[in-house]
């Protein structure tokens, strides 16, 4: 039993490491299961107060990744339709065959919304890339948060290799 929440775990690990990058996904929220599944297992004994820890962390950076990009938004002079524009463009980016367009997809979004709300090129050139800035910062937060969490979980499985692989 322990060898299969292992591979669910691994698998909720690696599932959060690409919800880092992907909007859809919670990214460290999903890696954190993963060692909260770890930790069930009778054959790793995991820190609790690690756990609590990076649980913690993980709710955290959820937060911040819905303040993050508005923020930048913000600090730019953008509106609530650059905001509006970027999580659209987003998610167009996410499943057009363009290539990048995880990246263009935010940035054009949000320069649309405020071109609905400004009709200013300018700053909705501005605000659009705040947006973009605040975009890129959430996700290389949370990107970095994910691969902390895969770390912890193969020291952990390094650890404890003898009991896991054990038959």
């Amino acid at each position: 039993m322990d060898i299969i929440l292992i591979i669910i775990s691994a698998l909720f690990i690696l599932l959060g490491l690409f919800g880092s990058v992907l909007p859809i996904l919670p990214g460290p929220p999903l890696s954190w299961l993963g060692l909260l599944i770890l930790h069930l297992t009778k054959a790793v004994q995991m820190n609790t107060t690690l756990l609590i820890i990076t649980g913690i962390i993980a709710i955290i950076i959820f937060v911040l990744d819905y303040i993050i990009p508005a923020v930048g938004t913000k600090k730019f002079g953008g509106s609530k339709a650059g905001m509006i524009g970027t999580s659209i463009g987003l998610v167009v980016g996410l499943v057009s065959p363009i290539p990048g367009g995880i990246i263009l997809g935010p940035f054009i979004g949000a320069f649309i919304g405020e071109m609905i709300n400004k009709n200013d090129s300018k700053s909705a050139i501005k605000a659009a890339f705040g947006s973009f800035i605040g975009f890129i910062a959430s996700t290389f937060i949370k990107f970095i948060v994910s691969i902390i969490f895969l770390g912890i979980y193969i020291n952990t499985i390094w650890e404890y290799r003898e009991s896991i692989f054990t038959f």
